[in-house]
């Protein structure tokens, strides 16, 4: 049986500094409103089934960021400052001076937790999901990275070409092993495009498969948390390689102590993708924090 959708979402369509950006919103206008970012080769359309748990109580507000989804791509590629850019443009678009309520995936983490420290006074609740920072690099690791993005710069990386739209279903489903197939076959247009040869592959720019050579340091993430003056809560999936990383692998010690005010919950039988494998759960959660009521234990 299909999935059929409780809510549909408005689209809108603006431009945000140099790109056309694409939006989704669930709920009214009058309603107080919920930022949702999503993670690397995502689309803001995989809320769906959260944002449609949501859409009574809250306006959701989920973009395609840029190169994903359907909003533009950047001819300059892509690079983690401006993603902070484009998100403090959307507010000031769409919520002008009032403090905003942040939710990210993954990627969508690592932009709203540094924007949560760098303009701490722009964000009143924050949530990252699955999402608590990359690994610590070190700088003899520099050549090595500038040596494989040059190196793509020879031969160019492409994302994976199909016969069938439907092996995007089943991909979906291998990164989201806990969703309903009809979710990731309602899911499965949103995440790919077909070629001019015919085939189906990824909807993102293939420039998102370029190597950032410049390092990630973690160091200048954690200035970035101890800023941040935001009720905070990480959710973790109970299944994700991320839970062990961070309860098991000493991840825990590098982030928890650099936020004032941190809380901390794990969704069962859930993956990374826990807007796809729990989305009901994990809508109870983010309504039970973002409402400031105690969360349950899940």
């Amino acid at each position: 049986m299909a999935y059929q959708p409780v809510y549909t979402p408005r689209v809108h369509r603006t431009r945000i500094r140099s790109l056309d950006y694409n939006f989704y919103l669930w709920g009214t206008d009058s309603a107080p409103a919920i930022y949702l970012m999503h993670g690397f080769a995502d689309t803001a359309m995989s809320f769906q089934f959260l944002a449609e748990q949501l859409a009574d109580r809250w306006l959701v507000i989920a973009p395609d960021l840029q190169g994903f989804g359907e909003s533009g791509w950047n001819a300059r590629g892509y690079w983690f400052p401006d993603y902070l850019a484009d998100l403090d443009a959307m507010l000031a678009k769409f919520s002008g001076d009032n403090p905003a309520r942040l939710v990210g995936h993954s990627m969508g983490g690592n932009i709203v937790t540094h924007y949560a420290g760098i303009l701490p006074d722009r964000v009143s609740q924050l949530v990252t999901i699955d999402s608590f920072g990359l690994l610590e690099t070190t700088p003899d690791q520099a050549p090595g990275r500038f040596a494989k993005w040059l190196l793509q710069w020879r031969d160019r990386p492409i994302f994976n070409e199909y016969e069938e739209q439907s092996a995007y279903v089943e991909i979906i489903r291998k990164r989201a092993p806990h969703i309903t197939p009809d979710r990731a076959s309602f899911l499965a247009p949103y995440w790919s495009r077909k070629t001019e040869s015919g085939k189906w592959t990824s909807r993102s720019d293939p420039n998102h498969r370029m190597l950032n050579p410049i390092l990630y340091r973690r160091e200048e993430a954690r200035a970035c948390w101890r800023r941040v003056r935001a009720p905070t809560l990480l959710v973790l999936g109970a299944d994700s390689h991320t839970w062990s990383r961070y309860y098991e692998e000493g991840m825990r010690e590098d982030f928890f102590p650099w936020f004032a005010d941190l809380q901390e919950i794990t969704i069962p039988e859930s993956g990374h993708m826990i807007h796809l494998d729990q989305p009901e759960l994990l809508a109870r959660t983010l309504n039970d924090f973002l409402s400031g009521q105690n969360i349950q234990r899940l």
